[in-house]
C-alpha cells in the first residue's frame, strides 16, 4: 500500500512540475504534509527515470534543461498571464523621450505591446518580430541587424553587436532562460548572451523581466552577474528565498 501511495504521489508531483514549470521541495513537503527527506527521494527517482531536471531544492521539468531554446511559439504558450502582467509594468516604467532597449523574447515582446501608445520613444531592438510590433506606430524603432536565429526571431552576431555599441540607452529590458541569484543571467545560446552583454553595457539601468519559473535555473551560456542587474519584474509566484536574495544583492523587485 505504501508502494502505492509513493508511486501515486511521484506521479501528483510529476504533473505539478509540468504545470508550474519548477517546484520547490519545501513546498511540496507542506502540500503533502510529509518531510522533506521524503520528498527529495521522489524527485530522486523522478530524476533517475529521467522525467524531470532535479536542481538544488527542487527541480525543473525535463524541457527547461540546460541546453534546450524552445521557439518563441512554444515560449509564448507558458506563464502567459504573467507575461502580459511583467509587460505592462515594464511599459510603465518608460518615459516619453526615452531610448530602450528590448531583447528578443516573449516576456519583451508583451512589453512592445504595451509601447505601441508612445508618441516620442526611441526603441533599440535585436527582435524582428518587436520591430514588426512596432511598425506604424509614432515610435521610432531602431533593428540591429545581424544574423537571423530561426527559433527567436532575434539577430545575433558581430553586426548586432556593432551596431549596439554605437547607440547608448536610457534602459535595457532584458529577457533570460535562467536566474540563478548566486550565479547570474543566462540563456542557452553563447550569441545571444554575447548580444545581450553588449546591451548591457549601453544602458544606463538594466531591468530583468521574467517570470518566476525563471528563478533558481541555469542555462548554458552566461551573460552577466547579478551585480549587473538594477530591477527586476516578475510575478508574485517567486519564493521567498529568491525574492530575499535579490534584495539582498541591492535589486529593485516589482511583483505582478
Amino acid at each position: 500500500m505504501q508502494h502505492m501511495l509513493n508511486e501515486e504521489r511521484r506521479r501528483v508531483v510529476l504533473d505539478i512540475i509540468n504545470r508550474d514549470g519548477r517546484v520547490l521541495v519545501k513546498d511540496l513537503a507542506h502540500r503533502f504534509g510529509t518531510s522533506q527527506v521524503t520528498i527529495r527521494k521522489d524527485l530522486e527517482v523522478l530524476h533517475s527515470q529521467g522525467a524531470i531536471y532535479r536542481t538544488h531544492g527542487g527541480a525543473l521539468p525535463i524541457r527547461t534543461g540546460a541546453l534546450l531554446d524552445p521557439s518563441l511559439r512554444e515560449k509564448e504558450k507558458l506563464h502567459r498571464k504573467e507575461k502580459i502582467k511583467i509587460g505592462e509594468a515594464a511599459a510603465r516604467l518608460v518615459k516619453e523621450g526615452q531610448s530602450v532597449v528590448l531583447d528578443s523574447g516573449t516576456t519583451t515582446t508583451m512589453i512592445g505591446r504595451a509601447l505601441r501608445g508612445y508618441r516620442n520613444l526611441t526603441v533599440i531592438t535585436n527582435a524582428v518580430n518587436i520591430a514588426a510590433e512596432l511598425a506604424g506606430t509614432a515610435i521610432e524603432v531602431i533593428l540591429t541587424g545581424g544574423t537571423l536565429r530561426e527559433n527567436s526571431f532575434s539577430l545575433v552576431g558581430p553586426l548586432a553587436e556593432e551596431t549596439l555599441r554605437r547607440l547608448s540607452a536610457d534602459v535595457l529590458f532584458l529577457g533570460v532562460d535562467g536566474f540563478d541569484v548566486h550565479f547570474g543571467l543566462t540563456t542557452p545560446n553563447v550569441l545571444e548572451a554575447k548580444v545581450n552583454r553588449v546591451m548591457i553595457e549601453i544602458a544606463r539601468r538594466t531591468v530583468v523581466v521574467c517570470d518566476s519559473s525563471k528563478f533558481g535555473r541555469r542555462s548554458l551560456s552566461s551573460i552577466a552577474p547579478t551585480s549587473a542587474v538594477h530591477q527586476t519584474i516578475t510575478d508574485s509566484r517567486i519564493s521567498k528565498a529568491d525574492l530575499r536574495a535579490l534584495e539582498e544583492a541591492g535589486i529593485e523587485v516589482t511583483l505582478v
